[in-house]
């Protein structure tokens, strides 16, 4: 089958129409990386074909030599896109606290080193700090899958995904990181 151009045109798009753009991987426009296994991939062909030209430059960001980059905030698109990238203790599991944002869409990409990070629905997930616009996450309590982090592959959070990142893992206690944060497209 091959996808519907009305369909994609007006970013409708179904878990079959979805996977299909998903798995021919031209979004990637020559990135090395991988995106992890968790990726929502309905959502993501929402996204990058409401707002294409910022996810185009995002990974294009992700095309650079980041193992040289200092840490600090570099600006991508504006508001519409920035990265931040740090090197940073990891957290223990105690500390590590589940979020999820309305704003912005996070691209995690871990650069050196490898952390776990924690994945589940928003539906799994009960708040126990409110939405605090200003700053664009919630904190929440949730049962989730970890999964490592590592050079190679990112993960991409979308509102509907909690996520729980920056967990120790033994062996890596200094993790340089970029995170991507990608406006959401109304």
């Amino acid at each position: 089958m091959s996808l519907n151009t009305t369909e994609t045109a007006n970013n409708t798009w179904n878990e079959e129409s979805a996977t299909q753009w998903f798995d021919k991987r031209e979004w990637k426009k020559g990135l090395s990386l991988e995106p992890h296994q968790t990726v929502n991939a309905v959502t993501f062909a929402e996204q990058y074909h409401k707002n294409k030209s910022v996810w185009d430059k995002s990974f294009e960001f992700l095309k650079n030599s980041l193992e040289t980059k200092e840490p600090g905030k570099y600006e991508i698109d504006g508001d519409n896109a920035y990265a931040i990238i740090t090197e940073a203790p990891s957290k223990t599991p105690e500390i590590a606290r589940w979020e999820a944002h309305e704003k912005y869409i996070d691209i995690q990409y871990v650069i050196k080193g490898e952390e776990k990070i924690g994945v589940t629905p928003l539906s799994n997930a009960t708040v126990t700090k409110s939405y605090d616009e200003a700053n664009d996450y919630a904190n929440y309590e949730a049962d989730g899958e970890l999964y490592t982090a590592k050079p190679g592959v990112f993960f991409l959070f979308f509102p509907e995904d909690v996520h729980r990142p920056n967990i120790l893992v033994e062996g890596f206690e200094i993790v340089k990181k970029v995170v991507i944060k990608v406006r959401m497209a109304g």
